[in-house]
């Protein structure tokens, strides 16, 4: 399927306790070689959907299936930018998801009042790479090994 009839027809959610069991299913399709923000489990997805606060976490549901995962985290620690982490199901990346999720997390992050989001990523990542380079963002520097990316949400054009 086309990206575009794809990105159509998926929904932006953020969770709620109804969507553990969902994302849990999600889980055991997210692909960990560089992306381990915390662990797959089925307590942990119970976590997440019912966690209260200011941090987001949210999917793209494609016909009562997650397609994608993403978040923004740091503010219920006191940080003012958030970081950013988007996963997409196994089997279902160069869709345009990953893009469709950063674009509505970036919407997400503006209207909690964020100016910036920050994300890290492995060196090796190169795809992850070229899509966070294309929605803006630019590497200052390396932080706990991974490569450190930024982008100022003012005047930055998500559908580039």
């Amino acid at each position: 399927m086309p990206a575009r009839e794809l990105e159509s027809i998926v929904q932006f959610k953020v969770l709620g306790p109804a969507d553990a069991g969902s994302l849990s299913d999600l889980f055991t399709e997210i692909d960990t070689t560089y992306f381990r923000p915390h662990a797959f489990s089925v307590d942990e997805a119970r976590r997440i959907a019912t966690r209260r606060g200011r941090d987001v976490y949210a999917v793209l549901e494609d016909d009562e299936r997650f397609v994608a995962y993403g978040m923004l985290r740091g503010w219920d620690e006191g940080f003012a930018v958030p970081s950013l982490g988007v996963a997409v199901r196994t089997g279902l990346e160069r869709r345009g998801l990953g893009r469709s999720m950063m674009v509505h997390l970036h919407d997400e992050a503006r209207t909690r009042g964020a100016g910036q989001v920050r994300l890290r990523v492995h060196p090796d990542n190169l795809p992850a790479q070229r899509l966070y380079r294309s929605l803006g963002y630019t590497e200052r520097g390396m932080e706990r090994d991974e490569v450190l990316m930024i982008v100022e949400l003012a005047g930055v054009e998500d559908g580039a």
